[in-house]
This record gives structure tokens, C-alpha cells and sequence, in this order.
């Protein structure tokens, strides 16, 4: 295990030991993974978009079980039930709430009344400030490299207009796999780095191991960004699942899309009022169509066949383009090694030009 290489103001407002973070990955992101990132003096983020109530509660337990070490969840600031998951968080002392959108300025205030750290992920400078002037005490932005939800600028011009537009602990994301990435972003001026598809494939991934394979074989090229799975830009593995929905039409896609809408409702064991409640929020905060809202509901259900039930043939995989150039599982423990020894090395070497 590697002492704390690099001090920065995210691991100081964090309590984590080295400035990484393991994302909040729908259906990957489990109490494993977290646990093992926290272990390793990471940040590990319990993915909840595809837990029910219970499913958290039990995930947050199982969590602080594993591990001593400070974690988060990440949390859909749109959904129904968050005020009740804020709760949730502080009944059971989690340490950082992320979210995948901007979570209103009375639900910040709570969870910072329980010293709770407030990270929303964020994908413009504008949003960034928004959520500041809210309270927020720090900030994910991804880069268009990343998998999932993604947005079309690349983590190179992103960050540094983040960077200056606020002055609270920025995180970047979309790109990073290795110690050169943390330098990186740390020279720019963040102050660490959030990885998804990086901390995927590791052997604390509860990904099947076939699937896991299939990802290293994959090349620089060979993800794509896509609109028809869920209505908005998300990117993923170019697979023949996802080629075929590329060139299907709308009519194509209604039937699929309605039985994947009926699976979900299953799994998530909400009422049909919960899912149209939760699509008028989504609406509301997003600004989808009727047809995105329809779509929105496969996700859940496509990630999980591909990374739970390592079905490619109805399943989807979420992919940063950084899966390229990534060709082993370590652990979580042996991945945070080598990044922070990594980026130490490459601070030292690059602050010797300087005269």
C-alpha cells in the first residue's frame, strides 16, 4: 500500500488518502468495487440509479462492513425518492453524495448540515457555477472521452474552462487510466481524477470476466457515440446490438423499447405512477421528449443485460474511448498504486525543466 504521494484540496475536503475516484457506474459500481477503491485510498462511488430504496440501504452496510475508509454514492437528483436517499446518506454516515445532475439548493444544504461533501458531475463551466453559488463543494467534469452519458467537447478544452470559472475542488474526468492522466490534470489544476471504464476492468469488478475480456480486445476506435438506446448522446461499445439500433427506425424500435420499459418496472419494482412521476421530473430537468423519456427506460435494462448477465447479443456496454490502450485487470489496490507512484514520478520529472 503507497503512502499519500500527493496532498490536493479533493483528498483534504474528502479524508481519502490519494486523489482518485472510481465512478458511479450503473450495475458496476457495487459494494466490491467501492470497497476495494476506499481500501486503496481512493474515493469509491456506490452507483444507486439502479438499486431500489432497500437495494441501497443494504449496499451502504454491505460497504461500511468492508472497508473504514471514506465512500460516496452517487445519486439521480431528479428521482422521486431523493430526498428519502439523502436520508439515507445521513443516517449511515456516508462521507460524499455525487450526482449525475444538479441537485436543488435545499437538498445541498441538508446533506452539507451533515458534513456530508456535496460532488455533482457537471458537463459545461456554466453548470459548474451554478452549482457553486449553490453550495456545492466540489465538481466532476467528464471530457467526451468518457463512456455513458457524454457530451461532445474533449476533456482538454473542458477542463480548463471549468477550472476557471470556479474555485472549489475540480475532478476530471473522461480520458484518464495511469499516473501520466493524474499528472495531467493535476498540472492543469484539478484536483484529481475520476475513472469509470479504468476501474471496470479490474479483478474488484463484479463484470463478468468474458465480458471484461471483450473489452480488452477492443481498440481506440472501436466505441461510438449513440442516441437510440436511451434518447441522449451516450457511448459505448460498437457491438452488433449497437450497430442494429443505429440503423433501426423509431416504428423498429417501439416494440423492444416498450418491453424493455416492462422489465425495468419489473426490476425496479416501481408503480407505473413512480415511473411516469419520475419521467415528468426528467422531463422537467433535461428537457426530453416524450419518445427520450420512453427510451430513457432501456438503459437500465440493456446495461444490465450486458454487464451483470454478460448477454452482448441484448446488452449494451458502456465504454470511455480510454479503453484502448487498457490491457489487464489489476486490482483496485495495485491500479491506485502504480497511478499515484506514477503521477509522482512524472510531477518530479516535469518540475525539473523548470528554472
Amino acid at each position: 500500500m503507497v503512502e499519500q504521494l500527493i496532498r490536493t484540496p479533493f483528498t483534504e475536503l474528502t479524508g481519502v488518502r490519494h486523489p482518485v475516484v472510481q465512478t458511479g457506474m450503473g450495475w458496476v459500481s457495487g459494494p466490491r468495487l467501492v470497497s476495494g477503491t476506499a481500501n486503496a485510498g481512493g474515493l469509491g462511488i456506490l452507483a444507486s440509479a439502479t438499486m431500489t430504496f432497500a437495494e441501497l440501504e443494504a449496499a451502504i452496510i454491505e460497504v461500511k462492513g468492508r472497508t473504514d475508509e471514506p465512500f460516496g454514492v452517487n445519486l439521480r437528483a431528479d428521482a422521486a425518492d431523493a430526498p428519502d436517499r439523502c436520508q439515507l446518506l445521513i443516517d449511515h454516515g456516508v462521507k460524499v453524495a455525487s450526482f449525475a445532475l444538479a441537485p436543488k439548493p435545499e437538498l445541498i444544504a441538508k446533506l452539507k448540515e451533515h458534513d456530508i461533501v456535496v460532488m455533482p458531475s457537471i458537463g459545461a463551466a456554466k453548470h459548474a457555477v451554478k452549482v457553486a453559488s449553490w453550495g456545492a463543494d466540489a465538481v466532476m467534469v467528464q471530457g467526451g472521452e468518457g463512456g455513458g452519458h457524454t457530451g461532445p467537447v474533449p476533456t482538454t478544452l473542458l477542463l480548463p474552462t471549468v477550472l476557471d470559472a470556479v474555485d472549489i475542488p475540480v475532478v476530471a474526468a473522461g480520458g484518464f487510466f495511469d499516473g501520466r492522466g493524474l499528472a495531467a490534470a493535476l498540472s492543469y489544476g484539478a484536483a484529481g481524477v475520476g475513472m469509470g471504464t479504468r476501474f471496470l476492468l479490474t479483478q474488484d469488478s463484479a463484470v463478468p470476466d468474458a465480458v471484461k475480456q471483450l473489452y480488452l480486445e477492443r481498440g481506440l476506435t472501436d466505441t461510438v457515440v449513440t442516441a437510440k438506446v436511451d434518447g441522449m448522446p451516450h457511448r459505448m461499445l460498437r457491438t452488433d446490438l449497437v450497430e442494429e439500433l443505429e440503423g433501426a427506425s423509431a416504428i423498429k424500435r417501439m416494440g423492444p423499447t416498450m418491453r424493455r420499459t416492462l422489465e425495468f418496472k419489473k426490476d425496479s419494482g416501481m408503480s407505473w405512477a413512480a415511473l411516469l412521476k419520475d419521467g415528468r421530473a426528467m422531463k422537467k430537468a433535461q428537457g426530453r421528449t416524450l419518445g427520450q423519456m420512453a427510451l430513457a427506460a432501456n438503459t437500465p435494462t440493456m446495461l444490465k443485460a450486458g454487464l451483470v448477465e454478460g448477454d452482448t447479443d441484448a446488452g449494451v456496454l458502456a465504454s470511455g474511448q480510454v479503453v484502448g490502450v487498457i490491457d489487464d485487470l489489476p486490482t483496485c489496490q495495485e491500479l491506485i498504486d502504480r497511478i499515484v507512484t506514477g503521477a509522482a514520478e512524472e510531477l518530479r520529472r516535469a518540475s525539473s525543466y523548470v528554472r
